[in-house]
Parts: C-alpha cells; structure tokens; sequence
C-alpha cells in the first residue's frame, strides 16, 4: 500500500503564519525596498517613486499673462471706469494672449472685454490693481520645491507634472520580480484539444495579471512534471527573481514534492494554514529569496496568493497595500463553518430597499467563475461555526462599490436567458445583473425577506394547472406582485447524443442501470419532475440518482454530456449548447416576480426594456425552446387579502 511521505508541517492560524513568515523575511532583509533605477518621466505611469522629487524649474517659469487683453502698469489704470474711460496711448499696453510673456515693464492685463480699441489708442473702462489676470513665474511650482513624495505611484497627472517641472527622468523603484513555476503530471498548456485527465495551466497567467496589478514583474516557467529533481531545478533557476512561487504539489500527496524541494534548497517556515480555502499552503525561503507553495485549486490558489505575495510584493516596493473598500451587508443565506478555520466565502452583493444583501456562492475550491461572479468576500472567523441568515457581515470588495449600488438583484431560478439579460443591461452600461440560483421556491422567499428585485420562477401548482400565481399568493401574502413572463420554454429530459438507451419519457427513468441526475429542492423543475413522476406511478426511490442535486440546467447538461450521468432535467437551450438529444416533455411559463414597489426602480425598468427590445428577443430565440409570443407580459398578484 503506498504511503504518503510527508503530512503538514504546521496548521497554525492566519495571523500566525503572517507573523512568522513576514518576520523571517524582514529579519533577513528580504523584504527591503528594491533597487532604483531612472526611467523616463514620460513612461512611468505606475511606478513607485525612490525618493522625493523636487522641480527642475519653476511652473510657469515667467510671468504670464493669464487672459487675453493687454498689459498695462496697473498705475496708468487708476479711475477708468464705463462712465470715464481712460485712454492708452501706444507705449502704455501691449496687446498679449492668454499664456504669453509679459513685457518687463507691465505689472497687469486688462481683459479684451474691458478695452476699446480706435486707430492706435486704447480705452479702458475698469481699472486693474498690480499682478490682476498675472500668472506669476512659480505660482504653480517653484524650483526645487518637493514635487512628489517618495514610495507615491505615478498617475497620469503625476507625469504630467514631472514634465512641466523639468523632470526628465524620475527615480523609481525596481518592479519586483515574480517567478511562477507551475508544476503536475497533469498540467498542459491551455491551447488544444484535452484528454481526460488533464488540466489547462491558467492559474499562473491568472497570478500573473495580479502581480502587474500590483506593480510588479512575473515570470511564468515552463510546467515541471511531478518530479522532485526537474523541480528542484526550475526553483534554483527561479530563485533569480524577488519571490519565487510555485503552483501546485503544495499538499500531502505522494506526487507532491513542492514542500520537499523547499526544505532541501531552503527551509519551510509554515506548511499548513488553517484557512479555507487553502490549507495547504507553504511559506518559506529558497535560494535566499521568498518562496510560496500555493495550492493548486483556483480559488485556494488566488486567496492565498493574495494574503502572502500581495503584502510582500508592496513592501518590496516600499508600501503598504492599499486598503480594498468594505462594506455592511446583511446575509441573505445561512452559511456553516468548521471551528479552528477562518472560511473566506466568495459573495454576490447589491443594495435592496435600505440594506446590501450578500448572496453566498458555491464554496468548491475548484469553480473557477465562482470567482468571477463574485462582487467580494467575507469571512468566517474560525471561533464561529458559520453565520445565520439575516447576519451583519463585513464584504471585501472586489468590484467597485458603485456596481453593487446599480445592481439588481436576481434570485432564484436559473435559465439561460437571464444571462443573455445580464448581456444587454452591461452593453447599456449603468447596470449589472447580479444573480443566485437558489430554485424558485428560494426566490420567493427571498422576496419575502426583502432580499432581492426580483426572482425567476416556473412552478406548476398541480391543482389548478396555473403557473406561479399560487405560489405567489401562498409564499408572498400581504401585498402585490407582478409577474413578468421572461419566455415560455421547452422542459424535458436530456440525454447522450444518439439516445443510446432509447429513453422516450418519465417511465424510462426507472429501467435498471439508467443513471439520473436531479435539480436541488425547490426549483421549478424539480417540482415538475416530481409531478410527472405522480403523473407516471413511479416512486422517486425507483430512480436511480434522484438525491444527486445540481443547481443549474447547464450543470445537468454538462453532467449528461460528460457520462457522469444517462439524463437530467432541464430545458432545450442547455441541452443544445452541450449537443444533446432532448426529449420534450412539457412547456411552462418562466416569470419575474417583481414586488409592485420594485417596478419603479431604474435597474428594474432597464430590465423590462430590455424584454421588450427586439434583438433581445431574437438572441433568445436563437438558443432554441424558447417561445418569447408573451415576453414582457404582466400578471398582477394582488394577494393583500391572502393568509399568511
């Protein structure tokens, strides 16, 4: 039986492990402010200044005249006035331009407006006082003076001061240098086609882009293959830069060898810190340079990433990080946590009625949009086994806070033509969509609590045959809800290309060895599966994988499409994205529910404008099972007088 070779280090909280690690470095002088070098002034746009900078000249470097007219000696204007003009003979003015020098004899500029020429004299009809409408050689900047401060990151408006002060060229500190070695047996470069098993290298072009975000320099190494020696190799070439970062082999697993490497070019200071996501994390040091050991996982990847090289890289260059905007928000759903962990939970966020509503999103490590749907993050304290609904939560922005103030916010059910929504409201610019696929009985409730504009529903009441007015009237009681057909649309099952198991209908899904997978509790369709089920005789139990819950019709579909599952539920337009047989089984109406009050909301009229737009129409349509006849239709749910 094989054995691992080596387990973790440490598992020692995050303020810890920032301690000690940033204390070695410091200790050594690792960390100390890079190098300067002299750029030109015209292409530093966001270096780090080395030092002050002090003018080359004053700004203006003469006096000039700050208006069009004409300069005078503010004396010869003494008592002009509209009913006793003075009058100028030539050799008391000359006629300048805003920006030209003055005359050495001249003290002051009568505005055009104030003067009337005839033949070679000059009237004026206001008199001016010494140095009127006169820029001052160094009013702006004097020669010598400070300019900017050292450690400052030049802006545009920054060069334009260094140039128009005379400075040619600035000091700035050296970009630290960042060595990205990714390394498995299973990474590949991202282009081509993918055989089972293998892993497209994104992460390091992902950390990468960070690094320059954060005014440095990254190196991507070629991929080392789960080899100690070859890895060993590549850390002792990367060990040329500042910091020196490997990606992955940072766990306990017998190809994992990043930890191994490091003790043995180096030391290991931490292996194992208890955050969530990224635990295995190493900090250390090798060939006298910082190194890190991330995590392979995306999102493990990028967090830890952030909590160690983005603090070391800013010291490198002689700062602090820079603060990232936080904001209140309230949870929208309960979270659980493990004690002894501080969790990082990835967000969606948007502002409904008084309050920010925080939304949280799938936790796997490995789901890479998770990352890019996220408006922030919050943490779990690791004293805290989670946080309930309705919590007070500090958001760490990743998205500008403006973003979060114009969203609006969906909850509940998922279909694809919310996102082809989310499309034309960003090409519109002003609003963004942000969404939580939480099932449509979710969405309402949702509602109810205040949570969001407006949730995605498809539920069939089996009674009356209606879709969502029921449950409007069950789940929203006390007020009025409009509902907004989105599209009618095809619902049926999806199976492999070909339909090699010849599945025709509900009944198929009981025959032996025909794999299932299921929608989450509450969404509208797998209520409807439910009901065909009732409809056909059938117990759930008979189905095998009916308890496997996936969250979204493209998840379903991408399970058929992958073998991990024979059929699903969902609708045509995800089937067809993943080129899979469809069998139909019913149409049904997908509405927005949208509280009365939510209709006179800007980011809620810009989505019914957007339904009632004619290429949004025809985009949808294009994805197939989609009849769009009653798009933008109203239903009005008056259920003030309904039980509660």
């Amino acid at each position: 039986m094989r054995t691992r070779r080596h387990a973790y280090l440490l598992d020692i909280p995050l303020g810890e492990a920032l301690s000690r690690w940033f204390g070695l470095l410091r200790s050594r002088g690792l960390l100390a402010p890079r190098e300067e070098e002299s750029v030109a002034s015209s292409q530093a746009l966001g270096r780090v200044t080395a030092a002050a900078v002090r003018a080359a000249r004053s700004v203006p470097h003469y006096h000039a005249a700050a208006v069009d007219g004409i300069a005078v000696r503010a004396a010869d204007t003494f008592g002009a006035s509209e009913i006793s003009p003075v009058t100028l003979t030539p050799g008391l003015y000359a006629f300048v331009n805003t920006g030209d020098p003055m005359p050495e004899w001249a003290d002051s500029v009568v505005m055009i407006e104030e003067c009337h020429d005839s033949d070679s004299d000059v009237e004026i009809v206001a008199p001016t006082v010494p140095w009127q409408h006169v820029r001052s050689a160094g009013e702006d900047v004097v020669a010598t003076e400070q300019l900017l401060p050292g450690s400052h990151t030049l802006r545009p408006v920054d060069l334009g001061a260094l140039l128009a002060a005379g400075v040619e060229r600035v000091a700035v500190r050296r970009r630290p240098s960042v060595a990205l070695v990714p390394t498995g047996d299973e990474i590949v470069h991202p282009a081509g086609v993918l055989r089972p098993g293998q892993i497209p290298e994104f992460n390091c072009t992902m950390l990468a882009a960070q690094v320059v975000e954060w005014g440095g320099e990254a190196r991507i190494y070629p991929i080392v293959p789960d080899d100690a020696g070859r890895l060993a190799d590549a850390i002792s070439e990367a060990s040329a830069c500042d910091l020196v970062v490997v990606n992955a082999g940072a766990s306990a697993g017998e190809r994992d060898h990043t930890a191994e490497v490091f003790a043995k070019l180096g030391e290991v200071t931490v292996h194992g810190v208890a955050i969530r996501p990224g635990k295995p994390v190493i900090l250390g040091v090798v060939g006298g340079r910082p190194a890190i050991g991330l995590p392979g996982y995306p999102v493990s990847a990028l967090l830890t990433f952030e909590l160690f090289a983005r603090p070391a890289l800013y010291e490198m260059l002689g700062q602090a990080p820079p603060e990232r905007e936080r904001v209140s928000a309230s949870l929208a759903r309960k979270v659980h946590s493990t004690l002894g962990v501080d969790e990082f939970v990835r967000v969606t966020a948007g502002r409904v009625g008084g309050r920010i509503v925080a939304a949280p999103l799938a936790r796997g490590a490995g789901l890479l949009t998770s990352l890019v749907r996220a408006d922030g993050w919050i943490v779990i304290p690791r004293s805290s086994e989670g946080l309930e609904a309705g919590s007070q939560v500090e958001v760490e922005l990743r998205r500008p806070r403006s973003d979060l103030e114009s969203a609006v916010v969906v909850v509940g059910s998922h279909d694809v033509a919310l996102d082809v929504v989310a499309d034309f409201l960003r090409r519109g610019g002003g609003v963004s969509l942000t969404s939580a696929h939480v099932g449509s009985l979710g969405g309402l409730l949702a509602l109810r609590r205040g949570e969001a504009h407006m949730a995605g529903v498809h539920l069939l009441d089996e009674t009356s045959g209606e879709y969502n007015v029921p449950y409007v009237r069950q789940h929203l009681p006390g007020g009025t809800t409009v509902l907004v057909t989105l599209a009618g649309r095809s619902q049926g099952l999806m199976v492999a290309p070909g339909n090699p198991l010849e599945i025709r209908g509900i009944a198929d899904l009981a025959r032996p060895g025909v794999r299932f997978v299921n929608r989450q509790k509450g969404a509208g369709t797998r209520l409807l599966l439910d009901f065909e089920l009732r409809r056909a005789g059938l117990d759930p139990g008979a189905v095998l994988g009916y308890g496997r819950e996936l969250y979204t019709h493209m998840a379903v579909a991408s399970a058929v499409a992958t073998g991990a599952a024979d059929a699903g539920m969902g609708i045509l337009a995800a089937a067809r994205a993943m080129d899979l047989e469809f069998v139909p089984l019913a149409w049904e109406r997908y509405d927005l529910a949208v509280p009365e009050e939510n209709l006179a909301l800007p980011q809620v009229r810009k989505v019914l404008e957007v339904l009632e737009r004619a290429d949004f129409r025809r985009a949808v349509a294009a994805l197939g099972g989609y009849d769009l006849s009653e798009t933008g239709a109203r239903t009005v749910v008056d259920a003030r007088s309904a039980p509660a």
